[in-house]
């Protein structure tokens, strides 16, 4: 009889460390889920903001190539205005 105690006893120690084991695999389970999803969310945000420098760069590159343009346009217009003001005298006042 005193045997057949101690061995559910023994029984009812290893469930209840199974148990215990058991429900502190789930809040691992569950805390690993909640950082994948926290890390997805600040991925997908890395990933806009990296989307926007990339846009931003290519604005930045396209209106440094629009500036060149229109400052070429510009030193030609002068030039020639120059031009036409050594051709015909400068303006009469």
């Amino acid at each position: 009889d005193v045997e057949t105690n101690f061995v559910e006893l023994l029984l009812d120690l290893k469930v209840c460390k199974i148990t215990k084991a058991l429900k502190k695999q789930r809040c691992v389970d569950m805390s690993l889920l909640e950082s994948k999803k926290i890390a997805s969310q600040y991925q997908k945000v890395a990933n806009k903001c990296n989307s926007g420098m990339e846009t931003s760069a290519e604005a930045t590159e396209k209106a440094e190539m629009t500036l060149v343009s229109q400052t070429k346009l510009t030193t030609l217009w002068e030039l020639r205005a120059s031009s036409k003001m050594t051709q015909y005298g400068s303006v009469k006042e």
